[in-house]
């Protein structure tokens, strides 16, 4: 399967390619007709106990385009009771792999058939452009259940030789009822690498998707009933934070907690898993750097930091945002990083040749516009953008900073934004240290010819990933996430089946005068 990079390369070098956007607009409210607005609790749509809803907005109008049903604990409470009445009595659990794998399969092949609505949907609440969501967003979504259908008849245990008179062998259960949390950068995508293996392993969820883009969670919601899903296993409720996502961390019904945003946040989430003893698994933020060795070339290193930064509108926790590169090319990576910064068409996500749209909020925007401010009044020279794009939608302009040093802001603090901060570096002892002195350890990159090189920073830097003359490669089958505070534990390959199931050990007593122990 194609990386992320090589989607963005082709959508990029080659958009005849793909199939016109420009009826996308005009489809929206159509493709919104479709969209859920109640709560999944059970395999019904119903309303919240309160009977409040909240808006979605259209982040290139800042407008509200929908109202969703808002779940508070109330609702939380239902969706445990029905996730435990079918994990502990329901089907699910109990019937073979290969079955679940064929529900999962189905699902996959649902999602495939509605792409391009999924898309349109995904890029409405997100805001990111139409050719991306189709290109990558989607596609991998397919891809990982398409995977984690193929694990659900493979989970399995072992049998251990021991010295007594014992057959003794090890089971590899679900764990029960799993909450999960998701952030808004990659709605579907980050729902997918929740859900697929929490269900291979035969959980059952209780998903609280971000308020600010609720919507590709329910209509897939509606596509998991539509492929047998049984009822209770698959219960969505969009809801805000310090409510509905509060109280699935705190509820005593559920067995285990994933969540993926940031880390201020994943800090609360671990302390309600500690207080209840319950696993928690935590992908959180990052402020990864990219190291720029001084025998890259300089046009595809710039293009590469480029893509690093920039995809998703900046709003990746792994994006190359603290860019190290050598002190022999400072200057001319410097001028040609502002050269492509400027060429980066930024507007409307359904526009053809659109490479950068809204951020997700006016929150984002906010922050976004003040670390750029910190930027400039720590010293940093701005090379080009530094401010709002337009006037109206969150639409931030692409900024290049140079002389960023390591203390600055910008430089230690996640901006989740379009704002890239170019370091300089003498040597490798000395960038190794400098690049491993965060607080985050979610990711990093790597551009350099000598072997010796990369094989020195990729082992040297304390990061979950490393990519070396790529950035941005998300097979399903690899995993993925952070050291130190960037996280517990892994989504993504087989190491996510780790976080969804627990080991039983059985001793099962022999007679002595047996074949073999």
């Amino acid at each position: 399967m194609p990386s992320v990079l090589q989607v963005e390369e082709a959508v990029v070098t080659n958009g005849a390619s793909h199939a016109p956007v420009k009826a996308a607009l005009a489809q929206s409210q159509q493709v919104l007709n479709k969209v859920p607005t109640q709560l999944l609790i059970n395999g019904e749509w119903v309303d919240a106990v309160s009977g409040n809803t909240f808006p979605v907005l259209d982040p290139r109008t800042e407008q509200e385009i929908i109202h969703i049903a808002e779940a508070d604990s109330a609702d939380v409470d239902k969706a445990v009771a029905a996730a435990r009445a079918a994990f502990d009595e329901g089907p699910w659990p109990r019937m073979g792999g290969a079955k679940r794998g064929r529900i999962l399969n189905k699902l996959a092949d649902l999602i495939e058939a509605n792409a391009d609505e999924l898309a349109a949907i995904e890029s409405l609440d997100n805001g990111k452009p139409l050719y991306m969501s189709k290109a990558a967003d989607i596609p991998l979504t397919v891809a990982c259940f398409r995977y984690y259908a193929g694990w659900t008849d493979k989970i399995h245990g072992k049998t251990i030789p021991t010295d007594s008179s014992h057959m003794v062998y090890t089971l590899h259960e679900p764990i029960g009822v799993v909450g999960q949390i998701i952030p808004w950068n990659f709605p579907l995508l980050m729902f997918a690498w929740k859900v697929a293996p929490a269900l291979a392993c035969g959980n059952t969820v209780v998903m609280k998707p971000a308020e600010q883009t609720p919507l590709t969670a329910l209509r897939v919601g509606q596509l998991a009933i539509e492929a047998g899903l049984p009822a209770g296993v698959l219960n969505v409720l969009p809801g805000y934070g310090p409510t509905a996502g509060a109280s699935i961390c705190n509820h005593k019904g559920v067995d285990k907690l994933a969540f993926t945003g940031s880390t201020d946040i994943g800090r609360i989430i671990a302390r309600a898993g500690a207080e209840r003893l319950v696993p928690v698994s935590l992908e959180l933020g990052g402020k990864s750097p990219l190291i720029v060795w001084k025998d890259a070339d300089i046009d595809q290193a710039v293009e590469l930091a480029h893509f690093a930064l920039f995809f998703n509108h900046g709003q990746c926790c792994c994006a190359g945002s603290r860019l190290y590169v050598h002190a022999d090319i400072y200057e001319e990576f410097c001028a040609k990083a502002a050269e492509r910064a400027r060429t980066r068409k930024v507007g409307d996500p359904f526009q053809e040749g659109v490479e950068q749209g809204p951020q997700v909020d006016k929150e984002q925007l906010n922050k976004i516009l003040g670390y750029i401010e910190a930027g400039k009044q720590e010293g940093a020279r701005m090379l080009c953008g530094g401010g709002r794009h337009g006037d109206r939608g969150y639409f931030v302009q692409p900024t290049v900073f140079a002389d960023v040093t390591d203390d600055m802001k910008i430089a230690r603090e996640e901006i989740f934004g379009p704002v890239q901060s170019i370091l300089k570096f003498e040597s490798l002892k000395e960038v190794v240290a400098r690049a491993n002195d965060s607080e985050y350890g979610l990711a990093a990159g790597v551009v350099a010819k000598d072997v010796n090189v990369i094989n020195t920073l990729s082992r040297s830097l304390k990061a979950g990933t490393v990519w070396v003359n790529c950035y941005n490669c998300f097979d399903i089958a690899v995993p993925f996430g952070g050291y130190k505070s960037s996280g517990i534990g892994r989504d993504k390959g087989e190491y996510a089946l780790e976080c969804y199931t627990q080991v039983k050990a059985v001793y099962q007593a022999l007679d002595e005068d047996q074949c073999w122990l």
